[in-house]
């Protein structure tokens, strides 16, 4: 079992093993990205017991039939649900886990692809944290022009509002379902960004602790446009500011201009 880094904080009691994950995925129309996620998944070294959740956010290009006849299905016991009353990837994962049936919860993206041991990885750390964050890497999924584009931090770096909180990015997270309950899931109100932010911030306020794992790793797929980049941009930078607004009073510090 991975042991803590010296810097990290543990939880005040054992959280011991899961007896189910469940693996949350939100998406919109990925059916032509999905399966690279999905064999990714097939291909886990955790010796436990999980399940597989597409939660589909209104797709418009047969994602739902594509899954009902997929090759893995019983090998990862995967499960469609609809998850089209809002749009938005929050409540596309709060009608994922809602259907959940494991005790912790993993989430990733369909675009992206993770390591063999990320389930391994994520679970160790979670047996002394509510809450864990993973770690991307994108030298595997981009060209180096699109990596030059959105530099990312070494997996050893957690990632997290300076002089504040961890932020770690859904795309490589788990949470226990007790905890992901008590601070009420996902906040629909972020539907431009930040709401992974939004959840991290929530658990620590309520005294979780939110650990890192850097080698539960995912393979981040990147914006290969210019135009793709700008606007992912611009929905950061208005998620931070709903951030800003809601925390502010919490100790929260505002960016430098």
């Amino acid at each position: 079992m991975v042991g803590p880094p010296p810097a990290e904080r543990r939880s005040r009691r054992d959280l011991g093993v899961p007896s189910l994950v469940s693996v949350v995925i939100p998406v919109r129309n990925g059916v032509d990205v999905i399966d690279e996620q999905l064999s990714a998944l097939a291909n886990q070294d955790y010796l436990g017991p999980f399940e597989v959740i597409v939660a589909d956010n209104g797709s418009t290009d047969s994602l739902r039939g594509h899954l009902d006849d997929h090759p893995l299905a019983d090998r990862i016991r995967l499960r469609w649900v609809d998850a089209s009353g809002f749009p938005g990837a929050a409540y596309a994962r709060n009608e994922g886990v809602r259907v959940a049936a494991g005790d912790f919860i993993a989430f990733c993206d369909a675009d992206d692809r993770v390591y063999p041991e990320w389930l391994r990885e994520l679970t160790a750390v979670a047996a002394y944290s509510e809450a864990v964050g993973g770690a991307v890497e994108t030298h595997s999924l981009n060209s180096r022009l699109v990596q030059s584009w959105r530099p990312m931090l070494p997996s050893e770096t957690p990632y997290e509002i300076p002089g504040y909180l961890r932020v770690p990015p859904t795309c490589s997270f788990g949470i226990w379902r007790q905890m992901f309950d008590k601070v009420g899931g996902f906040d629909t109100s972020y539907n431009r960004g930040a709401e992974d932010a939004d959840l991290a911030i929530r658990i620590q306020l309520a005294g979780g602790v939110l650990g890192h794992a850097p080698k539960a790793l995912v393979a981040y797929r990147l914006r290969d446009t210019l135009r793709g980049i700008w606007s992912q941009s611009v929905m950061c930078g208005e998620g931070h500011a709903h951030l800003y607004s809601d925390y502010r009073h919490y100790g929260m510090p505002r960016d430098k201009w």
